[in-house]
Order: C-alpha cells, then structure tokens, then sequence
C-alpha cells in the first residue's frame, strides 16, 4: 500500500520518471499541448496550495528563534545570492526577457522540495523547514526590487503590471489565504491537514509532466537561449555551495545547520515564480517559461549530486 511517506521518500525518483514521461509525451503527441496548456493554471493553483498548507506559517517566529541560522539565511539568500547572480549574468547577452527568466529563478530560494535534499544530505531539515515561512515572504518582498535593481526600465518594458498583479492574487495570494484557513481550522494531523498533505509529491510530478509536455515542443525556437543559460546554471550550482559554507563557517554553525544552508543557497524557486513568467506578453512568455523549466531540469541533477558531495566532502562530519 502507497503511503504518503513512501511518496515523500521516493518522490526524486518520481520526478525523474515524470520528466522523461513528459520529455517522450510532448515530442511524439504534438497535438495535445495545447490541451496540457490549458491544464497549467488550475494544476499549479492546487500545487501552489499544497505547498503554502505544508508550510508552518504559525511557527513563523521559531524561524528567528535560531537567531544565527537566520543571520546566515539572509547573507546567503539576499546578499551573496544576487551578487553571484548579477556577476554570472554578465557572461549572458544584454536581452531582457532572457535576463528576466534567469533573475526570477535564481534570486528566489526554494521553499519546497529543498527541505527533503536537506535531510538526504545530511542537513538539518527542521530548521530548514522552520525557516520556509519567512523565506516565503522575504523573496516576495524583495524579488520586485532585485528586478528593478538589475533590470530596471527595460522590465517595466517587458512586464505588463495587470497580468503579472493577477497571476501574483491567483497563484500566490488565494492559494495562500486557503492554506491559512485550513491551518487555522484543521490541526495538523486533522482531516483537512491530512488530507493536503498527499497532494504535494503528485502535483508537483504532474505540474512538471503538464509543463514540460506542453512546451518542450515550443523549444526550438528558445534553444539558442537555452544552451546559454545551462552554464549559468551550473557555475551557480558549484559556486554557492562554497560559499555557504564560508558563511557557516563564519557564523559557527553545526555541521548539520551548515548543510542546510548551502541546500538553501543553492536551492531555488521555480514553480513558485512560475506563475509570473506564464503572465508575461505572449510574444516571450514561451522563452522566459523555458528558461526556468531549464533550472529545475539542471537542478534535479545537481541536487542528485549534492546529496552525495555535501556530506563528504564539502562540508564533512568533525
């Protein structure tokens, strides 16, 4: 019997099946993207959902209780981040929608499936999963401001206001407010709770199989920009690691906490920053979608890799 802590364990493995399964599907069943498009929007709502409930919003303060690993959270996210982040895309071309792609997936820290690489590497899930809820609200606060920081005038250009104001109440603010009311309602371990606790692994799995499906055939025309990107992906992937650790070092952190902050570092948001990209005008709304979709792609096998490193290696037992 499939137990919801089977499908948490697994789930890695599940979403490399999906990401094959969708790979093969939108390359030989043309015809049905742009059924699987239309399922986007209500398939990410409810992973949206599923995500926000799982998050303890009401230990919100616990986050700041360790007070170092919060210092740590915040150098490493929202300082060291976006200094890497600026620096790697001067090896990209000066074009917008590309640079657009790439700030809004690397400058947003994951909130989600990072707490599972956490434990497989060793790392200290509970104060990363004490930490999703002010990770959550911080990138939303700052992530307009990186934008303009880095983009300025040419995203106001690009970014129409009321579209990407929509898709922020449809896909962050109602999931949002839902997932509060059942927390509020149900107890965890209510029925509620119980029962949304089943929906992350399979709509995370079926939100990458109806994306990737549903534009994978709509690449050829993005994958110029897309083999540009791909080494963007990994210098990141093997530069915040160090990095992380520099600052664990720094501020003293146990072994295990200092693990969970270069997942935290490393780790970023895509299919919560996904809604914005699939509000932008038409015309780059394909591009900016498959420049994040390359992310997690990347991203699923380096944290693969990170979960054997980590502990070995990068930042072993004393």
């Amino acid at each position: 019997m499939i137990s919801r802590e089977l499908l948490e364990k697994n789930q890695v493995t599940i979403y490399i099946i999906t990401l094959l399964l969708a790979g093969i599907t939108g390359l030989n069943f043309l015809e049905f993207q742009n059924e699987l498009e239309k399922l986007i929007p209500f398939i990410l709502g409810i992973l949206m959902y599923s995500m926000f409930v799982q998050i303890p919003f009401a230990a919100l303060k616990e986050s700041f209780s360790n007070r170092l690993f919060f210092y740590a959270l915040c150098i490493v996210n929202f300082i060291a981040v976006p200094v890497v982040v600026w620096t790697l895309t001067f090896f990209l071309p000066d074009y917008p929608p590309l640079l657009l792609g790439v700030y809004l997936v690397l400058l947003t820290p994951c909130i989600d499936y990072v707490i599972v690489f956490t434990m497989l590497g060793k790392g200290n899930e509970k104060a990363m999963l004490s930490a999703t809820p002010f990770l959550f609200v911080a990138q939303m606060l700052l992530l307009p401001f990186y934008l303009w920081l880095f983009i300025g005038e040419q995203a106001a250009n690009i970014v129409e206001v009321a579209p990407f104001f929509e898709a922020f109440v449809s896909f962050i603010v109602f999931p949002l407010v839902v997932a509060l009311i059942v927390q509020i309602s149900s107890k965890e371990g209510g029925r509620g709770y119980e029962i949304s606790s089943w929906l992350p692994v399979p709509f995370m799995a079926l939100t990458l199989f109806v994306i990737v499906a549903s534009q994978i055939g709509k690449l050829s025309g993005s994958f110029e920009w897309i083999l540009k990107v791909i080494p963007i992906y990994i210098a990141f992937m093997i530069i915040m690691p160090f990095i992380s650790k520099i600052i664990a070092k720094r501020l003293q952190l146990d072994i295990r906490t200092g693990r969970a902050l270069i997942f935290s570092g490393s780790t970023r948001n895509s299919l919560v920053v996904l809604p914005f990209a699939l509000a932008m005008p038409e015309e780059i709304r394909s591009l900016v979608v498959a420049i994040i979709v390359t992310q997690t792609l990347v991203e699923i096998v380096g944290e693969l890799i990170y979960i054997r490193i980590i502990p070995l290696i990068i930042l072993r037992d004393e």
